[in-house]
């Protein structure tokens, strides 16, 4: 369904800065794991959205192309409550690749999402929102998408989080894929 521009109202943190110190880190990670290489600066800012550009509004798990869908998924979580986000899935002979952005909703909101798409999820790469989550929840997640979700490999980015790159790291073992800038990952 496609909406006038002038109705969509672009969300999150657009304009906006945060203190270098918001998330928490691990100093156990190689320097290259961290965010900064471990100094993060003293004020993180960010850029303003498109303002030229031509958004469509989906509300739906679409096909874009053959093999590849955008699927959307809405917060139900405090402090990004009713935040929409979308990701995209690529069908492969292996599995799904989910490339996700922050994973507001959750990664297992969007895994779930996916199953309208295939129902294995092959490959997670993107940010999972877990950078001031608690260790117990870390796990929690981490464990579900390896022995519930069953996805194979794990390749978690920016909000992710030292504390979580960790525990993925530990669960995922051999699976786990570092997905800093400049990485280079092979897919089926």
């Amino acid at each position: 369904m496609q909406r006038p521009n002038k109705r969509l109202k672009l969300a999150g943190v657009f304009g906006a800065a945060l203190p270098g110190t918001f998330y928490r880190s691990d100093s156990t990670l190689p320097s290259r794991m961290r965010y900064f290489d471990g100094h993060p600066p003293a004020e993180l800012t960010f850029g303003t959205a498109w303002p030229a550009a031509h958004f469509v509004w989906v509300d739906s798990v679409t096909e874009v192309a053959p093999g590849v869908s955008i699927i959307p998924t809405v917060s139900q979580k405090p402090g990004t409550l009713e935040l929409r986000e979308l990701s995209l899935a690529l069908r492969t002979p292996s599995g799904l690749i989910l490339l996700v952005g922050c994973s507001h909703p959750g990664i297992e909101t969007i895994v779930d999402a996916s199953t309208r798409v295939a129902d294995h999820v092959y490959l997670i790469l993107g940010g999972l929102h877990l950078v001031i989550t608690p260790d117990a929840e870390i796990e929690r997640v981490a464990t579900a998408l390896h022995d519930h979700w069953h996805v194979d490999r794990i390749g978690p980015g920016h909000c992710t989080g030292e504390p979580a790159f960790a525990t993925l790291q530990r669960v995922f073992a051999a699976q786990y894929v570092y997905a800093g800038l400049g990485s280079t990952i092979d897919v089926p």
